[in-house]
């Protein structure tokens, strides 16, 4: 059974600590660390779970490092822990600068370790559910909406809230980057609260991406349109909604959708599906697939290279924000 250690027992923290309590048939939940000792204090007391004071010793009793803390210490945590030869679960996103997931990538290659990094809307199961239709999208529109919480605002909601989109986008799209334009506004905090990009891929696809932290409702949901498809996805609510146009053939019902493309193309009939959706816990699902990949010597569902290039185009976003504020500040 693989030994594991938690770093960070903030509002995420806990949850990992939880549902590692969950999987005790396949981990050891050893420990955890957390820097401020009130905190550490209430959740051992809370969870039941060992508190260490210091991380080193923690570290190298493990085999697996969670790293569950703010962004600024990822980099810190998961160099060292690599160093000493231990997987790595470390959440989104990855680290706080490209040149420092460029690193953790060459360290891991070195020591030959297991990484996986938090893109938990990966493991969703509407997501999961619908990622097998989603072949060759050509248009992509995500909405991820957040009340606002002063938790996460040390951070652009392009980093908060629209990595995860970015992944997703990352993930069902094959190919490379030819532009990226984007615009967003801050309005309580120092950097961006409501942001929108627009990915435009080498093969023709568009993404069209959403986020803010000051609406008055959560929405989380993408709409993905593929040639004679659209799928919509709604990983607030656990569901997915599927629209596909099928040749009308010689049996055509009586009450058989059917509309008319224009000029020389058949008629089309309109088949809508909403399948069911067998709701599971994604984080708990995550950590479990990251066993698997170290038991198996599998390479993780996400891997280094996916946050890696999740912060990347993070950042080609931000740096396009920074550009649309400068142009508006001199009214250009």
């Amino acid at each position: 059974m693989l030994k594991i250690g938690v770093f960070g027992a903030g509002h995420l923290g806990k949850i990992h600590l939880k549902n590692l309590l969950e999987l005790g048939h396949i981990f050891a939940l050893h420990g955890f660390y957390d820097p401020n000792p009130e905190t550490a204090m209430e959740v051992s007391k809370e969870l039941g779970v060992r508190s260490f004071s210091d991380l080193n010793q923690l570290m190298t009793e493990v085999d697996v490092v969670d790293i569950v803390t703010p962004t600024v210490a990822h980099y810190k945590l998961a160099s060292q822990a690599i160093k000493l030869s231990k997987h790595v679960f470390i959440e989104k996103p990855v680290t706080q600068t490209i040149d420092e997931a460029k690193s953790l990538m060459n360290l891991s290659r070195e020591a030959d370790v297991k990484v996986q990094v938090g893109h938990v809307e990966r493991f969703n199961p509407a997501f999961q559910k619908a990622v097998t239709h989603l072949v060759n999208p050509m248009f992509i529109e995500t909405h991820r909406l957040a009340q606002f919480n002063p938790r996460g605002t040390d951070v652009s909601v392009v980093l908060d809230l629209m990595i995860h989109d970015i992944d997703i986008v990352l993930s069902t799209v094959k190919s490379g980057i030819k532009r990226i334009s984007a615009s967003g506004v801050a309005i309580v905090s120092d950097t961006p609260d409501i942001a929108n990009a627009r990915i435009e891929f080498d093969n023709g696809c568009v993404a069209n991406l959403t986020a803010s932290r000051m609406s008055m409702k959560n929405m989380r949901k993408s709409r993905f349109f593929l040639n004679n498809a659209y799928i919509s996805v709604d990983f607030l609510e656990k569901n997915i909604e599927l629209v596909r146009l099928e040749d009308v053939g010689e049996q055509q019902g009586p009450f058989d959708l059917v509309i008319d493309p224009g000029g020389n193309k058949p008629p089309k009939k309109v088949i809508y599906d909403k399948p069911d959706v067998e709701n599971c816990n994604a984080i708990k699902e995550e950590l479990r697939t990251f066993h698997q990949s170290i038991k198996n010597d599998l390479a993780p569902v996400v891997t280094l290279e996916d946050g890696y290039k999740a912060l990347e185009v993070a950042y080609r976003i931000l740096e396009k924000l920074n550009l649309t504020a400068t142009l508006a500040e001199n009214n250009i």
